[in-house]
């Protein structure tokens, strides 16, 4: 949770020190493969352990007198960064990434590294509930809903204020972001997808059936009901209960439904379900084009 203001604890930085959480989140990392960054390694609580693993790592500290301190601590296969991870320009080739986010600055980082094109894995320790909604627990947010065709988020495992020093207001989150091998909508859509999910979480309506009619009004209300009905979806579910196979069900049926659609592309049929490539495909993520949301 390091600030990403030079670095003194009364700018408000927060560092782990719980030993439970540091072994979790080391063997997180360890079933990845590739190079790691580490966003934020502050005094090298994360750091050292990782070295451990023998892959190469790139820690992005803010802090310049911290990452001078660390720079001299790591051996020359590790290599410590004085940059905000905000601008950094993360490597253009797999890689996988780690940190312990500053809670106040939670969502401009999950959307810097969301909209970053090469990364595989990404185990995050964030705020309780930014860490629960982003993995739709109890309802997900409108960044979950605009980023889940492409990545899958998994909440790992609560983590108690007293695991930090100084002591946060509120407990974090351990999160774990994936990005998928065959998206379940493909890249090119991403702007429309992207603004079909917002009309929809911002649409008005009682009842999903009409917030999605009044949303995408190219969608016939029988095509919606059936859409419904295949998803077994409740009457009192809101765009926010919904899961990432429904969201790009909802997409697809609206691109099924436009004026020359082919045959192939039939009101209701089903959208293709992700593959299982190998473990080597799986490495090797497309790159999709700049982002708009």
């Amino acid at each position: 949770m390091h600030t990403h203001r030079p670095g003194r604890h009364e700018l408000g930085q927060n560092f782990l020190v719980d030993q439970t959480t540091i072994g979790a989140i080391v063997e997180l990392v360890a079933h990845t493969e590739g190079p790691i960054i580490e966003i934020g390694p502050g005094d090298g609580a994360l750091t050292l352990p990782l070295q451990r693993l023998g892959r190469q790592l790139t820690g992005v500290e803010i802090d310049e007198r911290r990452a001078l301190r660390l720079d001299r601590r790591t051996p020359r296969s590790t290599t410590v960064v004085n940059a905000d991870f905000l601008r950094f320009r993360t490597p253009a080739t797999p890689h996988v990434l780690v940190g312990n986010l500053p809670f106040h600055e939670t969502t401009p980082m999950l959307r810097r590294i969301l909209r970053a094109t090469a990364w595989t894995d990404a185990v995050l320790l964030v705020q309780w509930e930014v860490a629960r909604r982003r993995a739709g627990v109890g309802g997900a947010t409108l960044m979950t809903a605009q980023w889940w065709p492409w990545y899958s988020f998994r909440l790992v495992r609560r983590v108690p204020a007293s695991a930090f020093r100084p002591r946060p207001s509120v407990d974090g989150g351990l999160l774990t972001m994936t990005r998928r091998p065959t998206p379940l909508v493909p890249f090119a859509e991403l702007r429309d997808y992207q603004d079909l999910a917002h009309r929809v979480f911002t649409g008005k309506g009682r009842g999903l059936a009409r917030i999605v009619a009044s949303a995408a009004p190219e969608l016939p209300g029988e095509s919606i009901r059936r859409w419904i009905r295949r998803h077994g979806i409740g009457p009192a579910a809101l765009p926010r209960n919904l899961t990432d196979e429904q969201w790009a069900d909802l997409f697809l049926l609206t691109r099924r439904t436009r004026p020359g659609a082919g045959p192939g592309r039939a009101a209701g049929a089903r959208p293709r379900r992700a593959g299982s490539p190998g473990r080597d495909r799986a490495r090797r993520p497309a790159r999709p084009p700049r982002p708009g949301g």
